[in-house]
């Protein structure tokens, strides 16, 4: 990846912050019953990279945004540890929601609810994903079933919410729901009592505070001056946070199965059995070198899909394309690496263990790979009927 010589030092010393500092946190005990780091634990290391001048890092002085190449650089760093993203603010959700405020929220929304978002002193959280046993949204947003309605000047909300990632302990909230005019988007301040948590279910995944809860809605009153954008545009909205945001998860999970990698390579070098180290034995070398693979492979297709994005298209497509690739390509990174270091592996002992699992949670979040292929196969097939002239 190419970048200037001003984000490639910021990048040095984004991994040196997150090698020297924030990997001992691993070890830390503020943690919650499943073992999400606190937000006690989250600040305080947020605190270190404010003064380490690595905290946002993706947002420039002025507000803007980097490029999606700069960024990729800069993520793929913080996400060496599993707690760097918390620790340098690139963290999802709140860094894809930043950047959808930062392109739709007008000045005011910016002023209230953004500002605490960069500056590392709040977190937030996206509510679109409903209960399926409720019949309501999921990989298919269209099922949404949360309504709004418009009273006087302002709108009032119902329903159902779920995996809503970050929402315990989460200061600003971008809900979405339908309404007459097509879907629409909110900013709220959090907690409210309107929004109940039903439950916080565990998960294979703990990298993220606040866990991934279950809400009811009930009668929530938002004032008409903090929707996002005009009603009924929700959808082209989402779309605007969608591509950047898939992508930024690749970003993140491919510098911590570089970690991994590191981690399986140095046991597998200094570990002998049957009378060499395990690399020396072909089964061993051999998934070592399949990674290293890989993980080339999934830098370039991030690469790729960043600069589409650069190019100022939404990148449906591209970001579809790269979320299946370097999802299931560093799936099987983190199974080999789980697989070199044997019985140590499946252990707390280093950090391999989580990283498998949060890379199997990866898979599923921003749209599970079956439905992206699914999504492009039928662009394949609406290509092909066009280079028919439309006759089949």
């Amino acid at each position: 990846m190419t970048a200037s010589p001003e984000v490639l030092a910021l990048a040095d010393r984004i991994e040196a912050f997150v090698r020297e500092v924030v990997i001992p946190y691993e070890r830390d005990p503020r943690r919650d019953h499943h073992g999400a780091p606190l937000d006690a634990l989250v600040q305080e290391m947020r605190g270190k990279a404010r003064a380490a001048g690595v905290l946002t890092p993706h947002i420039k002085a002025d507000g803007s945004h980097r490029s999606q190449r700069e960024t990729a650089v800069l993520l793929i760093r913080s996400g060496l540890s599993p707690l760097g993203p918390l620790a340098c603010n690139t963290n999802a959700p709140d860094e894809g929601n930043m950047y959808l405020i930062g392109h739709v929220g007008s000045p005011e929304l910016k002023a209230r609810f953004l500002a605490k978002l960069r500056e590392g002193r709040a977190r937030s959280a996206f509510l679109m994903t409903e209960p399926a046993e409720w019949g309501g949204a999921g990989a298919d947003p269209s099922m949404m079933k949360t309504r709004c309605r418009q009273d006087g000047d302002r709108w009032v909300i119902d329903g159902r919410k779920c995996f809503i990632t970050g929402y315990q302990g989460a200061e600003v909230g971008i809900v979405m729901a339908r309404a007459e005019q097509g879907a629409c988007m909110f900013l709220v301040d959090l907690p409210d009592p309107a929004i109940r948590i039903e439950e916080i279910p565990n998960t294979i995944d703990t990298s993220m505070p606040g866990g991934h809860a279950t809400l009811t809605i009930d009668n929530l009153s938002v004032p008409g001056s903090q929707m996002l954008g005009a009603a009924g545009e929700g959808f082209q909205y989402a779309q605007v946070r969608l591509s950047p945001a898939r992508l930024s998860h690749c970003m993140r999970w491919l510098g911590a199965c570089l970690r991994a990698q590191e981690i399986a390579t140095d046991y597998a070098c200094r570990r002998e059995a049957f009378g060499k180290a395990l690399i020396e034995h072909e089964g061993v070398g051999f998934m070592l070198a399949e990674n290293k693979i890989l993980l080339q492979q999934c830098e370039l297709m991030i690469d790729w899909c960043a600069g589409v994005l650069d190019s100022g298209s939404l990148g449906t497509v591209e970001s579809s394309m790269a979320k299946v690739s370097v999802s299931e390509s560093l799936m099987k990174v983190a199974d080999n690496c789980v697989q070199v270091m044997g019985g140590t592996g499946v252990t707390e002992r280093t950090v391999v263990e989580q990283v498998f699992r949060e890379i199997r949670a990866f898979r599923i979040y921003d749209g599970p790979t079956e439905v992206h292929k699914w999504s492009l196969a039928k662009k394949i097939r609406r290509d092909w009927k066009a280079g028919q002239g439309g006759s089949v």
